[in-house]
């Protein structure tokens, strides 16, 4: 059994790429850039309204001014602006030449003559002047980046339609028990809902990889053996879940070393999670979780995730606050990194998630996050600072 530092150390470091691939942009939510993207142009590509008003020049605020055009957006301007003229304008319309501000519609008064008279003294120009957003050849996107959705609008806005990605892991699920039913069934005595297949799918998808469901292994070593080969065979990432323990038929970390697994920890000194197990293959990834869906969900998040963003080329950071505890949490063993629940309060800080240990699921549904609680502290006490990594 390992610390969880050394135990995130030899996962990273047993990455390997996946390659990249030309994508569609408006597939790419998810994905990681392999290239920097740049700009085709200016934005905004011209001297810009940012409100709906009259374009004039500054010097002639206060006098009654000649409306000689109307610009609405999409259309360029025909007139130049000379002495006492404007131009009525529409927001996000291109500002025609001789003027050198906006006033807004709300601060104008159309007298009986036609003419306009701003009401108000100057404040703003209300232009937006080409290229002050992005420049052409500017670097708007970087390499490595992961993208969201506000990465695809920027794409649009430079022209860049389709874009160069890591490719995405492929993931083998595997869930491990004769305990097991699937989700439509009804369990029977001594049975349990397959939870964690569909659990590890969406954390496989949020992560930005694709994942591929093997079915449950029943208790049986050749099946069980038969089930890892081919998932060995087709997956850059397996998972496992369940059977990693040391019950009488939790015979997973024997059968990934017959399966040719090169096994590097089975076992981390966390709660929950101690059971993980991680190996290396010539053909994938190898990971045996716990078949508690508490377990299993942390270790994917803590050791699975990153891997996943490391192999499409994004050094993934998880998102993480510092806040004062609302009261004090004891534990009676100190013997091992703790990762607990917690829900961020409405005054700011955090209080754990009732939480009767790791097949307790619906406390993950209840948390925003979780903190971690070093080896030998048994306890936090109120208005303790504490690190919540949000999940």
């Amino acid at each position: 059994m390992i610390e969880f530092e050394e135990a995130l150390d030899v996962v990273m470091k047993s990455a390997f790429s996946t390659g990249t691939e030309t994508i569609s942009f408006s597939d790419s939510l998810n994905r990681v850039l392999a290239d920097d993207i740049t700009s085709d142009m200016d934005l905004p590509p011209f001297n810009k309204a940012t409100v709906d008003g009259f374009a004039c020049r500054e010097a002639d605020l206060g006098v009654e001014l000649e409306i000689i055009e109307t610009i609405p957006a999409g259309k360029y301007p025909e007139k130049i602006i000379m002495a006492d003229q404007c131009s009525r304008i529409m927001t996000g319309a291109a500002i025609p030449d001789g003027s050198d501000m906006v006033f807004m519609v709300e601060d104008s008064h159309i007298l009986p003559s036609g003419k306009v008279k701003c009401t108000v003294p100057f404040t703003k120009t209300n232009i937006s002047a080409k290229g002050e957003d992005v420049k052409t050849g500017d670097t708007v996107l970087k390499r490595g980046k992961m993208i969201k959705p506000q990465d695809i609008a920027v794409m649009a806005a430079v022209g860049c339609t389709s874009v160069v990605a890591g490719k995405m892991p492929v993931v083998a699920i595997i869930s491990s028990g004769d305990e097991l039913v699937e989700p439509a069934e009804k369990p029977g005595i001594s049975q349990i809902r397959n939870i964690n297949a569909s659990l590890l799918m969406a954390q496989i998808q949020r992560a930005g990889a694709s994942g591929r469901y093997y079915g449950i292994a029943r208790d049986n070593e050749e099946d069980t053996f038969n089930i890892i080969n081919l998932a060995i065979s087709e997956n850059d990432i397996v998972l496992i879940s369940g059977g990693v323990s040391t019950g009488d038929f939790d015979f997973i970390p024997a059968v990934l070393e017959r399966a040719g697994v090169s096994i590097l920890f089975s076992g981390v000194n966390v709660q929950p999670g101690k059971p993980t197990t991680f190996g290396t293959h010539p053909d994938a990834l190898v990971f045996g979780l716990p078949g508690n869906p508490v377990s299993s969900f942390i270790q994917f998040e803590l050791l699975v995730r990153p891997l996943i963003c490391k192999m499409m080329g994004h050094q993934w950071e998880p998102l993480t606050i510092d806040l004062p505890v609302s009261e004090t949490f004891n534990r009676r063993n100190a013997d091992r990194m703790a990762f607990l629940p917690v829900v961020i309060t409405g005054d700011g800080s955090v209080s754990p998630v009732e939480y009767h240990g790791s097949a307790h699921i619906s406390a993950m549904a209840l948390a925003d996050g979780i903190i971690a609680i070093p080896v030998g502290k048994k306890s936090i006490e109120k208005g303790e600072i504490v690190n919540v990594r949000q999940v």
